[in-house]
């Protein structure tokens, strides 16, 4: 599965070494996310809220590849396959911990928020919980 996912982080990040088919505030830490993104959708958590059972791809980050590329890293993610969610759960866990160890601390916004979401869902899977509201409340402030 690694080589899989070097393979696709090498395709997007070959394509984004060119300046011109980067899009307004590019960081090269976007790719991993993205890519973070592209497997929470193609994994579709059952335990994953409601309202994000589909994380929402930046257009921008889409409509930067050919219809040839996407295909090469659609197939790639398709391709991806494991036995139950907590498999999928782990390896999406692994990926985002070691994409984040890639980067300095301001590049990993994006990543974070990833990394916050996808943890909180692994909490609900720990507990057999089913997300009954959204909690809104800072969770830096949470004691």
């Amino acid at each position: 599965m690694k080589e899989k996912i070097e393979t696709l982080l090498e395709i997007v990040h070959t394509h984004f070494m060119d300046e011109q088919k980067q899009y307004s505030e590019f960081e090269n830490s976007d790719v991993e996310y993205f890519a973070g993104c592209m497997l929470y959708n193609h994994f579709a958590f059952s335990k994953a809220l409601e309202n994000l059972k589909t994380m929402d791809l930046s257009y921008d980050f889409l409509s930067a590849f050919s219809d040839e590329e996407f295909a090469k890293i659609e197939q790639i993610v398709q391709s991806i396959a494991f036995g139950d969610e907590l498999q999928k759960l782990a390896f999406l866990q692994e990926f985002i911990q070691e994409s984040k160890s890639k980067y300095t601390k301001p590049e990993l916004y994006l990543l974070d928020r990833l990394q916050y979401h996808v943890n909180a869902m692994a909490q609900r899977y720990e507990k057999n919980a089913e997300v009954m509201h959204i909690d809104f409340q800072n969770p830096l402030l949470r004691k």
